[in-house]
């Protein structure tokens, strides 16, 4: 406060605005960020290696980043369109384990390599979902609430596939991946959403300035996230089959197009369908590579770390496909109207 009593409300709106522009900025750029993440791991892997023990901090502050995004009014639009949101989430709880499982059998893959897949299928959505949904003019709420269900549910719904799936070849307990993904998501998410309503209450510019940082925070920790994988398995990653790539991109494939076709099939708006296609098509990888991490061998987590650098390549490029369908309708209806 200066001598007048001002406060500096305008210094800080014009920091509030100089957040955004480099959370957009970052965000815009999210796919040049992992590239160029993912190379620097390849060429200098010790660099990154030490990060590895790092990745579940990293996975919290992202999730710490979602709940920050959340309000009281996301949940009471579970209330309000119960029924999509059941069909985005139950068609990603079904389709994407059982997507991992069937490649990891026709395809062959060595059941350690195999495992993450499988791990990959069974994670919740992940924030990218809701990113591609807004750049591909989806339902953003309808995402938002159908990431926070499945988040919230997945330190019973993860647990229960793998344990289902992998049956005797693993020796994980479903109470101990339970309590891992609990302490690196479930909690921060719930803290991020329990801070956000005190600061809205109490302290709106800093809620504010917080919302406007996150994003380019959550897309570093990401960055950093997938070159500690790359870092650590870069010898698998340059010896990786073709197989593997193509389980990658099958199961993204798999996932983008069920999601769509759920949404489609049960009578859902165009914006909607959009949501669940990028609900179910693009997993919480972070998580999945936490997890192998924490209870198979680093190998599990090659499949969600490329996974982690291609999804943000399918993502956008659906994203467009999608702008450009709307855009040509626009131009299309234009003509039309123009002639008669």
């Amino acid at each position: 406060m200066d001598e007048y009593g001002y406060h500096g409300g305008s210094d800080s709106m014009s920091a509030i605005r100089l957040l955004e522009r480099i959370g957009a900025f970052t965000s815009t750029y999210f796919v040049v960020w992992i590239l160029l993440g993912s190379a620097l791991a390849l060429y200098s892997p010790s660099t990154f290696t030490p990060l590895g023990e790092y990745i579940p901090v990293f996975l919290g502050v992202i999730m710490l980043g979602m709940g920050l995004t959340l309000t009281p009014a996301d949940f009471r639009r579970i209330l309000e369109r119960p029924r999509d949101v059941f069909i985005g989430a139950a068609a990603q709880w079904v389709f994407m384990p059982v997507f991992a499982y069937l490649l990891v059998v026709l395809l062959g893959l060595p059941w350690e390599i195999g495992v993450g897949l499988i791990l990959l299928g069974a994670a919740p959505g992940g924030t990218a979902s809701n990113v591609m949904t807004y750049l591909g003019r989806g339902d953003v709420a309808l995402s938002v609430t159908i990431t926070s269900v499945t988040t919230l549910a997945a330190p019973l719904v993860m647990p229960a596939w793998v344990v289902l799936l992998a049956g005797e070849s693993v020796t994980v307990t479903f109470g101990a991946m339970a309590e891992e993904i609990v302490l690196i998501v479930l909690i921060p998410v719930i803290a991020g959403l329990g801070l956000r309503i005190v600061l809205d209450r109490y302290a709106p510019t800093a809620a504010e300035a917080g919302l406007s940082v996150f994003p380019a925070i959550s897309v570093l920790a990401i960055v950093l996230i997938v070159a500690a994988i790359v870092g650590l398995n870069v010898e698998e990653i340059l010896a990786a089959s073709a197989v593997v790539f193509l389980a990658v991109i099958v199961h993204n494939a798999l996932g983008l197009g069920a999601g769509y076709g759920a949404g489609y099939l049960t009578g859902m708006s165009t914006d909607r369908a959009r949501a669940c296609a990028f609900e179910v098509g693009l997993q919480n990888s972070g998580l999945a590579v936490a997890l192998a991490v924490a209870f198979f061998d680093p190998i599990a987590a090659l499949i969600p770390a490329l996974f982690s650098v291609w999804h943000n390549i399918s993502g956008p490029a659906l994203a467009t496909v999608f702008t450009r369908r709307d855009d040509v309708s626009i131009t299309e209806s234009d003509a039309t109207s123009t002639a008669d």
